[in-house]
C-alpha cells in the first residue's frame, strides 16, 4: 500500500457538504478542514454548502450534484450520530441506484478507535456509490473529518495508490 510516484496525479473533482443545522459559513470548522485537505492534495473543489438535518432536503440537494458532470466525489461532514436529528445515512438511503460500500465505515470506525476508543461506536459514517458519484459521509467533529481524509480518502482518492483506488474505477461505475 503505497503512492507510486511513477504514475501521473489524476486529480479529481469533489463538493463538500456540510449536514447541520447550527453551522454557518463562518463557524463551519469541520468544512474548513476539509475543502483545505482537498485542495491541498491536488484536487478540485468544485462546489461547498450547508444543508440542515433533513432527510428529503439533504436527498434533494445530494440528488442535484450526482447528476452535476463536474463533481466526481461528495463529501459530508455531520448527520451520522445516533440522534434523531442525525440523518446524512437516511438520506443516502433515498438516493435513485446508491450502493454501499460498507468497507469506508468499517475501516473509519476502526480508525477512529485509535483517537477516540470505545466512542467511535457511536458513529454511522458510510459511503455509498450512486449514479457514477462516490458520496463519503463522515461525522461532523474535526477530528472525524481528519481520521476519514488522512486516514482513508486521502490515499483511495489518489490515482496513483496501489494496489487500487477509488479513481482508476470511476470510468466503470456507471456500467451496468
Amino acid at each position: 500500500m503505497a503512492i507510486d510516484e511513477t504514475k501521473t496525479f489524476t486529480p479529481i473533482n469533489i463538493a463538500v457538504l456540510t449536514v447541520s443545522d447550527t453551522r454557518t459559513a463562518d463557524d463551519d470548522t469541520s468544512g474548513d478542514i476539509l475543502a483545505e485537505r482537498v485542495k491541498t492534495a491536488g484536487h478540485t473543489l468544485t462546489q461547498r454548502a450547508i444543508i440542515r438535518d433533513d432527510a428529503g432536503l439533504l436527498a434533494d440537494h445530494l440528488n442535484i450534484w450526482i447528476e452535476d458532470p463536474n463533481i466526481d466525489a461528495i463529501v459530508s461532514t455531520g448527520g451520522t450520530g445516533l440522534t434523531g436529528r442525525d440523518v446524512t445515512p437516511e438520506a443516502l438511503s433515498r438516493i435513485d441506484g446508491a450502493r454501499d460500500i460498507p468497507g469506508f465505515g468499517e475501516l473509519f470506525r476502526w480508525l477512529s478507535f485509535k483517537t477516540i476508543g470505545t466512542s467511535t461506536i457511536q458513529s454511522r459514517a458510510c459511503a455509498v456509490v450512486a449514479r457514477g458519484t462516490y458520496i463519503f459521509a463522515l461525522p461532523g467533529s474535526n477530528g472525524a473529518v481528519k481520521d476519514g481524509w488522512d486516514g482513508i480518502l486521502f490515499e483511495q482518492l489518489d490515482s496513483r495508490n496501489r494496489p487500487c483506488n477509488f479513481v482508476e474505477l470511476m470510468p466503470r461505475l456507471r456500467e451496468s
